[in-house]
């Protein structure tokens, strides 16, 4: 198979070499350039045609959300946003951008290299506290613990949508939220991955949602996950 091939943005040079030099312990993975600032990014997305972009947030000329932005709806490529700044704005601005990743700098380097290949294959992976405050953000209520809310109490197309999920829907649905990944949930109902894969876009489509980290919010605001186990 062709490596998956990334590239690598940030407007410190350090940075840069340090990313590449862990991303280049996985054969898989191939870092085919480098960008100084979101404006060199996207140019740089457009003409090396990457799987995979490692964006900085703070960068001179453009910053890494508008860069993600024009990346995601003029190009294939993903992007995983990797930033010093544990800030709220800066996360939801980027996962509405449509970044596939949100992870900080002091991420060990493991933790990388698996956001790549989870973003190159169609998944998200955030760190477990991004992965809260989503969820959080996602749903009626911002403190964990707090008890799924009846169906009666849901608006009505949340409503709708639930009900529309077939009963293998809602089991993918709830173990995508639990956090396993497409083969652990495959090996847990006993069915191939394509099989997953097809049940998850059937999942996405029907609550109008753009990939798994908005599918996971959905589960916890409808109920089928209790923010208990966030």
């Amino acid at each position: 198979m062709s490596p998956i091939r990334i590239l690598v943005c940030d407007d410190q040079p350090l940075i840069r070499s340090s990313l590449a030099l862990i991303l280049g312990t996985d054969e898989a993975l191939e870092v085919v350039g480098t960008a100084a600032d979101g404006q060199e990014a996207v140019a740089a997305a457009l003409d090396l045609d990457p799987d995979v972009v490692l964006m900085d947030i703070q960068m001179p000329v453009l910053d890494g959300v508008a860069a993600t932005a024009q990346i995601t709806s003029g190009t294939d490529a993903k992007v995983v946003v990797l930033t010093t700044f544990d800030r709220d704005d800066y996360l939801f601005a980027a996962i509405d951008a449509g970044a596939s990743g949100f992870l900080l700098k002091n991420t060990e380097p493991e933790m990388i290299i698996q956001a790549v290949h989870a973003a190159a294959g169609g998944q998200a992976l955030l760190s477990p506290e991004v992965t809260l405050r989503i969820i959080q953000r996602g749903t009626a209520s911002s403190a964990p613990g707090t008890p799924a809310a009846p169906a009666a109490a849901l608006a009505p197309d949340d409503r709708r949508v639930l009900h529309e999920l077939t009963n293998r829907e809602r089991e993918v649905l709830t173990k995508l939220a639990s956090g396993l990944s497409n083969a652990e949930i495959a090996a847990a109902l006993h069915v191939s991955e394509a099989t997953v894969k097809t049940h998850l876009s059937n999942v996405l489509a029907k609550a109008g949602v753009r990939d798994r980290v908005q599918a996971v919010v959905f589960a916890y605001r409808v109920g089928l996950i209790p923010l208990t186990e966030a």
